[in-house]
């Protein structure tokens, strides 16, 4: 007797929840930004297939692929993003690097922001620099009335 009320109870929590939860997770669903490219060095360049959170999010993040696109031995890519936060202030993300064709990469806030800063370059192990970069500002109002 006792195994069904527990069964029971966590069967109603389960449909309780459950509902709440797909409609959350329909809400939280990631969207495409689409493609950022660092300017062109002298031997290619450096891209991102970027994808965002929602704003609304507590905190924020910036995922996708990074990809070298660049032939010289000495350059990779590198992403990074600049926050600028609902309370004021702005902060950068750590940057991420790859010098392979592909690899995937995860730049979150620190809280809810109201604008991203995605920032593409090449980079140069020799001298430890970044180069030929290209920004994209993001904000609610572009994505507004984007299709999901």
């Amino acid at each position: 007797m006792g195994k069904t009320h527990v069964i029971g109870g966590v069967l109603a929590l389960v449909i309780g929840t459950g509902v709440p939860a797909s409609a959350q997770a329909a809400a939280a669903s990631p969207i495409h930004w689409g493609p950022v490219r660092s300017s062109a060095g002298h031997a290619g360049h450096a891209k991102a297939d970027v994808w965002i959170t929602d704003f609304s999010a507590e905190t924020f993040t910036v995922h996708g692929t990074l990809h070298d696109r660049d032939t010289h031995r000495g350059h990779c890519a590198s992403i990074r993003a600049r926050f600028h936060y609902v309370g004021g202030g702005t902060g950068w993300s750590r940057p991420r690097s790859t010098c392979s064709a592909r690899s995937s990469f995860r730049l979150t806030s620190d809280g809810e922001i109201k604008r991203v800063d995605v920032r593409v370059c090449l980079y140069d192990l020799a001298s430890r620099k970044t180069f030929t970069c290209h920004s994209d500002a993001i904000t609610p109002e572009i994505i507004a009335n984007w299709p999901q």
